[in-house]
């Protein structure tokens, strides 16, 4: 696999991801193809990303072939579609077994084709000693209709009621038996966002990740975009978050940063770093000693990009995120987090280019979601608040009114406030 493709050793794996590979008909239509063509190129997509999920160490993967609902298609299609399910399963029914792959098929089975049918059974009977991998494949499948097939199941197996339970259920469901049923995270593409009852049952706590691109563009980099989202956030399970997080005062290191912003470009002094050290202390809870250091590589990280002397200021800055990282034992990749800072800086460096630093929130959101450990869309409102601040900082910076500093500092305890919400 290429270096690019590589998970970070931090990034939380899920054991089970279901997608809905949504927007075949859509991405043909859009190049001037037929829409069996869209179906195609999604074939090819998913033989790709789920390749991949295996070789990350994803345990399970279910892929929804075709609902219940697609049978309303026209009979070319669904013809066309079943031939398709068909070829895949025995193309990958040869790789499943070199790779110890359970196959499963989660649906109906008495309304498609026999050929089909014969070919399902087929795979699943080949690799049912198999528990290395599984790979759920839905065909005529429906949320609704799997929770209606098991109590059908449980009223003809003359179950009492008293004796129906949430343990029980799960034996008369599609993925009874595996040791993952439940889904640690949903991908849908195509820029909908909706699950359409896609395994009901198994997704009390699924986490959702809507991908804007149609699935026949869903290559595994964005699969891996997936995964570090995934990996950012705090999974509750209903229960109380014991996890310890930042407990900084948010108009307290607002205070301070404003401070150290209105003293403006000047070269590096003693007031400057005392500010730096004020603002590290109250956001990160480090001791005044170990701020002092860290401050000393943020100051020079400022004052390098200052100077326009980029590839220095990352050097700076990725060992000021070193140290934190050491010190809070959080997750984040320093060098990720150094390169996302850094071009976070170049973008609104310019006082005068206002619309590059607004086009620089989504520079702000993968860091704040890599630094804080958050979803992307967690991070959209603190990015879009500091872009804000920053704006009104390089206003006022410009000559252009002491009311842009008002501003400023009002986007500024907005974007903390914000913060200490999302991560206490």
């Amino acid at each position: 696999m290429q270096d690019k493709l590589r998970l970070s050793k931090d990034a939380t794996v899920p054991n089970h991801i279901a997608i809905i590979p949504d927007g075949n008909r859509r991405w043909a239509r859009s190049k001037g193809l037929y829409t069996l063509e869209g179906h195609k190129a999604g074939f090819e997509a998913a033989v790709k990303v789920c390749r991949t999920a295996r070789e990350w160490g994803v345990h399970t993967v279910t892929l929804w072939g075709f609902s219940t609902e697609n049978w309303d298609r026209s009979e070319k299609e669904v013809n066309y579609l079943m031939r398709l399910y068909e070829k895949l399963i025995r193309d990958f029914l040869k790789e499943a077994k070199e790779n110890k792959v359970r196959i499963y098929h989660l649906g109906r089975k008495d309304r498609l084709p026999k050929v089909l049918i014969k070919k399902i059974r087929q795979a699943e009977d080949e690799t049912c000693m198999y528990t290395k991998y599984i790979m759920n494949i839905c065909l005529d499948y429906g949320g609704h209709d799997d929770i209606l097939r098991a109590v059908q199941k449980i009223v003809g197996d003359k179950v009492k009621p008293e004796n129906i339970t949430k343990e029980l259920m799960e034996k008369y469901i599609d993925t009874h038996g595996q040791p993952y049923p439940y889904v640690d995270l949903m991908i849908r593409t195509s820029g909908e966002q909706r699950t359409s009852g896609f395994l009901l049952w198994e997704s009390p706590y699924t986490e959702y990740y809507w991908e804007n691109s149609h699935f026949p563009d869903f290559t595994p980099e964005k699969l891996k975009n997936a995964i570090l989202d995934y990996s950012r956030r705090r999974r509750r399970f209903g229960g109380n978050d014991q996890e310890k997080h930042l407990e900084f005062a948010p108009e307290m290191i607002t205070k301070f940063e404003l401070a150290w912003w209105r003293l403006g470009k000047i070269p590096a002094g003693t007031r400057f770093r005392d500010y730096a050290i004020n603002h590290i202390v109250e956001q990160y809870g480090l001791s005044k000693k170990l701020a002092k250091e860290a401050a000393k590589y943020f100051v020079a990280a400022i004052i390098e990009g200052n100077e326009n002397k980029w590839s220095k200021s990352k050097k700076s800055i990725k060992a000021f995120y070193v140290l934190v990282k050491e010190e809070l034992k959080l997750a984040f990749e320093p060098k990720v987090v150094a390169s996302l800072q850094v071009r976070l800086w170049q973008d609104l460096q310019d006082e005068k280019d206002i619309e590059k630093a607004i086009g620089a929130e989504d520079i702000a959101k993968e860091l704040y979601a890599e630094v804080y450990r958050i979803s992307l869309f967690q991070a959209a409102k603190l990015a879009h608040l500091r872009v804000l601040a920053t704006v009104e900082k390089n206003l006022a910076l410009a000559g252009m009114g002491e009311q842009h500093w008002d501003k400023a500092e009002d986007y500024l305890y907005r974007f903390y406030k914000d913060l200490k919400e999302r991560v206490a």
